[in-house]
């Protein structure tokens, strides 16, 4: 069976209240909490996310974690151990040698600091099935780092947070790095779920080294992340529930 059609039967189970879970998706099932964004890719559950990944384009579609109060409490040292995703067959992921000499950072979509609360979930982050090549200065060593700093913050003040990020590619040709041809995003997402509040915060940056202070600029409403990746978040929720959420642009980060 080809491994996208087991997919989606995996995500119809996932979506199912009914349906018995199995096997070791079971371990993600607080990530599906909310539905799951889409049907592409293949399912890879670790102990402090589930992702959907992108055999081609050999980087995630979607990355989803659920951040807790509890959660932070704890602090593991990060452990930097880079290495490929053996799940995955070799010529649909991506390996050390395509980011070297690429002039683009291995970009966590579930932030390494994230997953200070168990080593497990530490180690897993850096699979780079978790990555994306992202702008290093100015990017993922600036603003999308201030910006991973802040939602650690809005969970210690919520108490709960689901975060969805991703890449965005541009339409037509892509460009590449290394022998495996990973793909380069022309932008980043992050889509942030306040499930107590049904609050939920979205912004899209562009993948170039940007301004930290400039972070507003790039709030845009759920919407527009779905528009430009297909993706359909919280599909869990009743849909006029999701159209309250979605459709609004945030008028300002969060305090």
């Amino acid at each position: 069976m080809p491994r996208n059609t087991l997919l989606s039967i995996v995500v119809l189970i996932l979506l199912s209240a009914t349906s018995a879970w199995c096997g070791p998706l079971e371990e993600c099932r607080e990530f599906v909490a909310y539905g799951v964004p889409g049907q592409s890719g293949d399912l890879l559950c670790r102990k402090g996310f589930l992702l959907s990944h992108d055999a081609q384009k050999k980087t995630p579609v979607w990355v989803v974690e659920r951040m807790t109060r509890e959660r932070l409490q704890a602090k593991l040292k990060r452990s930097d151990n880079f290495r490929p995703d053996l799940e995955l067959p070799k010529g649909e992921r991506a390996e050390l040698s395509d980011y070297r000499g690429s002039d683009y950072d291995r970009g966590h979509m579930a932030p390494a600091a994230d997953m200070a609360w168990d080593e497990q979930a530490m180690s897993e982050s850096f699979y780079l099935s978790n990555m994306v090549p992202q702008a290093g200065e100015g990017m993922n060593r600036g603003i999308w780092a201030e910006l991973e700093g802040k939602v650690r913050k809005w969970v210690e003040k919520r108490g709960e947070l689901f975060i969805y990020s991703g890449p965005i590619y541009p339409k037509g040709a892509l460009r590449t790095i290394g022998r495996n041809h990973v793909a380069v995003p022309s932008a980043l997402y992050k889509v942030i779920l306040d499930p107590a509040r049904r609050e939920a915060l979205a912004l899209i940056m562009p993948n170039q080294p940007l301004e930290t202070e400039d972070m507003p600029k790039y709030l845009v409403p759920v919407r527009e992340v779905e528009r430009q990746t297909g993706l359909d978040f919280f599909s869990a929720l009743p849909r006029e529930e999701q159209d309250r959420i979605e459709t609004p642009a945030p008028p300002a980060l969060w305090q």
